[in-house]
């Protein structure tokens, strides 16, 4: 290790240079991802320019990048102001290289942007720097301005005036493949499908996507969200879709929810149309949905006294949902935006969205009530399945310290040369234990009738003392719910299946195979189980025991 570290060490980056040393702290992935990323960065501006009155209309144009070729996002929006700033430098060259740069930061609204998420300057640089080429054009108030770089350092700037009234901003680059090593080609599906989402949150806004060679495609949603909603939902319907649209100030939610007969929650979420995997606006919906639904299901006896309170994790279950929340100065965790954390969006969506949820339940009580009877199944199925799972962690073979105390063991340590009888009580266990070959036979008596599986689940089967001393002598395992055979582990080449040749014996030899059909099919299908000639009690010591393949009683 070198001893020389000191102040000539120290390094500063500025601006375009630090994001093209770190660009995965800026736009998370230098995968296709990344590429996507940072188109997207330009396309949100547009969206911004929508979401505040001044944009009706962006086109997107994806040319064979590999071949040289462009993206061209335009848009009809205000277009990017540019001429010279107060220290003389030019405002255009600015906002795409220098951080922390924009009109964005005004949380009072006088810029027009009153909410953005574009907040922190750095959107658009990171594309810049992260491009090969990169070049934006401006028209507003009778002028032209035009920049252009190459990985995020100017090359040319000039402005002209322009001889009509026309207003956009058109924005080309190409991604640099000393950054994207995996590849610069945007993925048509994921732009296509990202660019629909926009178009859902931002209702009369028109998109035109035109993908190399593939016509132009005209993107557009009326309704919005309802739209969305619509599109989203894959399963038959239990309820109506319940939607809301309220504001308060310089803040709002648009909210879409409905219920489906699926077993999976789905839910997309924004801010500022900017996408999010979690955050504190799901936080304050998931208290308000939860809260309403107690009050109902308790105003209305759906719930009794004793019964607990209905939690939000057992209202997932078949919920659609639509989030896009709007705010001046949100805070995310990351440049990525993945996750919204401002802590006073949980108090505002909750207390916009409470009274409107009320008032829906009680307008529509048969989605009220399918909700809440949706939530108490799955508050059953969850029950079900802890009590399963704490039956499967008790009987897990792992922690089996013995094998069944009435099991009469084979002695031989060649398992597979093996086989063990199951007899039909005592009095038939102690003849045949008479007559075995103790080295290689083994035999274990079954007491009274076996449990009939057939419509009972593991869980169950497990509280048998018949079935669960079968699992340990036959060296069956038990996880996840399930009934493992695992060939290494059996202590018997062949298992076989006694009983005397009248009706308790017939029952007890169906009962067995059942267990066995249902939970260890392995089994039979790899040839383990037999069934033995009856009456076998009648046996005497020095008689061999004969068996066969009783295929009879096994289709059975």
């Amino acid at each position: 290790m070198s001893d020389n570290y000191g102040v000539k060490d120290i390094r500063t980056l500025e601006g375009i240079e630090a994001i093209r040393l770190r660009p995965g702290m800026y736009i998370g992935s230098v995968g296709p991802e990344g590429v996507r990323h940072i188109t997207l960065e330009i396309i949100s501006n547009a969206v911004d320019e929508y979401l505040n009155g001044h944009c009706t209309e962006c086109s997107v144009e994806v040319g064979d990048l590999e071949k040289g070729e462009f993206i061209v996002i335009t848009d009809n929006g205000r277009g990017v102001p540019f001429g010279k700033a107060e220290d003389g430098s030019e405002t255009l060259v600015n906002i795409y290289t220098k951080l922390h740069t924009g009109a964005k930061f005004d949380s009072d609204g006088k810029t027009g942007y009153n909410t953005s998420g574009g907040m922190n300057g750095v959107g658009a640089k990171a594309t810049n720097a992260l491009s090969e080429c990169f070049s934006v054009s401006s028209v507003r108030d009778g002028k032209h301005a035009m920049a252009s770089f190459a990985k995020g350092e100017l090359v040319k700037y000039k402005e002209e005036p322009w001889k009509n009234n026309d207003h956009g901003t058109s924005v080309q680059f190409r991604p640099d493949k000393e950054i994207f090593k995996e590849g610069i080609q945007l993925e048509y599906d994921a732009l296509k499908k990202q660019l629909q989402e926009l178009a859902y949150l931002s209702p009369g806004l028109t998109f035109k996507l035109t993908f190399q060679d593939k016509p132009t495609e005209t993107i557009y949603s009326e309704r919005g969200i309802l739209d969305y909603i619509e599109n989203l939902n894959k399963s038959d319907r239990l309820t109506s879709i319940f939607y809301t649209e309220t504001k308060e100030d310089r803040v709002g939610v648009k909210l879409a929810m409905m219920y489906n007969d699926s077993y999976s929650d789905t839910y997309k979420l924004y801010t500022n149309s900017i996408p999010n995997t979690s955050g504190t606006h799901l936080t304050g919906f998931r208290t308000a949905l939860t809260s309403a639904i107690n009050a109902y299901a308790r105003d209305n006896k759906l719930l009794k006294e004793k019964d607990a309170n209905i939690t939000g994790d057992e209202l997932k279950e078949g919920l659609v949902l639509v989030l896009s929340f709007i705010m001046p100065d949100p805070v995310f965790s990351g440049q990525t935006k993945e996750v919204l954390s401002s802590g006073e969006a949980r108090g505002v969506v909750q207390r916009l969205v409470s009274k409107e949820i009320k008032v829906w339940l009680d307008s529509n009580p048969k989605d009220a009530k399918a909700i809440v009877d949706k939530a108490l199944l799955a508050r059953a199925a969850r029950e079900k399945a802890k009590k399963a799972k704490e039956t499967v962690r008790k009987t897990d073979t792992k922690k089996r310290a013995v094998l069944p105390g009435t099991l009469a063991d084979a002695s031989s340590k060649n398992r597979k040369e093996c086989e063990v009888f199951i007899v039909e009580g005592k009095s038939a266990a102690g003849s045949t234990k008479e007559a075995r070959n103790r080295l290689t036979q083994a035999v274990f008596p079954v007491r009274g009738k076996i449990l009939n599986v057939l419509k009972a689940d593991l869980h169950k089967a497990l509280q048998n003392a018949e079935i669960n001393g079968m699992i340990d002598a036959f060296g069956l395992e038990v996880k996840d719910n399930k009934v493992i055979v695992d060939e290494s582990k059996l202590r018997y080449g062949k298992i076989v299946i006694t009983a005397d040749a009248d009706v308790d014996g017939s029952h007890i030899r169906a009962l067995f195979l059942t267990f066995i059909w249902k939970f260890a099919p392995e089994l039979i299908e790899k040839g383990y189980i037999y069934a033995a000639v009856p009456p076998l009690y009648k046996i005497t010591m020095g008689t061999k025991i004969q068996y066969l393949k009783d295929d009879a009683a096994l289709e059975t």
